[in-house]
């Protein structure tokens, strides 16, 4: 759980009464590899902090599976739009590896933002992450294969070491066998 309060705290700083509740109300929960965090059509009833593991968000497009991200320790996880407006997810979560989260559920998320360092923690979270995923998507759309590769290898290198090659081939929206040449020609 430390881990879970040391990344709040990186973005507010808690008292111990909102600390105190934030241990309380987040329940650690162990996944085994390939098993569904989240799943498609179905409403996402909580938000998961990844203490260690991998998970990959995918969705089907033409019937294709497409990876979306791939997510690593000390990372929040959540079908964003299920989760927060109650509807069933267009998207699936899916373990990469044995997986253990911290899970804070949609009823218990509601009585940790009546502490007002926990909603300045979620806000701060929520501008934070938003701002990072519009500035990733417009970078990531403008650069080649190659160099989203490199991106991914340097900035992201959990991912590098933790996911199939056919799913960072699927995040950079190349083939396999285009991501073993990209490889090849770097190492």
């Amino acid at each position: 759980m430390n881990e879970l309060i040391g990344v709040i705290n990186d973005f507010q700083k808690l008292d111990s009464e909102t600390e105190s509740a934030i241990r309380r109300l987040f329940v650690e929960e162990k996944f085994m590899k390939n098993e569904f965090i989240i799943e498609e059509r179905k409403i996402c009833n909580k938000v998961y902090f990844i203490k260690s593991g991998a998970v990959r968000r995918f969705c089907f497009e033409n019937e294709e599976e497409v990876t979306k991200w791939i997510y690593t320790d000390n990372q929040f996880i959540t079908s964003m739009s299920s989760f927060f407006e109650q509807k069933p997810s267009f998207e699936i979560f899916q373990t990469c590896e044995e997986t253990i989260v911290y899970s804070l559920s949609y009823s218990d998320e509601l009585l940790l933002l009546e502490y007002p360092l926990f909603l300045k923690f979620h806000l701060k979270q929520l501008r934070y992450y938003l701002s990072r995923i519009n500035e990733f998507h417009h970078l990531f759309r403008v650069m080649t294969a190659e160099k989203k590769y490199i991106f991914l290898l340097e900035s992201f290198p959990q991912i590098i070491q933790k996911a199939k090659l056919k799913h960072i081939a699927s995040l950079i929206g190349i083939s396999q066998e285009t991501l073993s040449r990209i490889r090849a020609s770097i190492i």
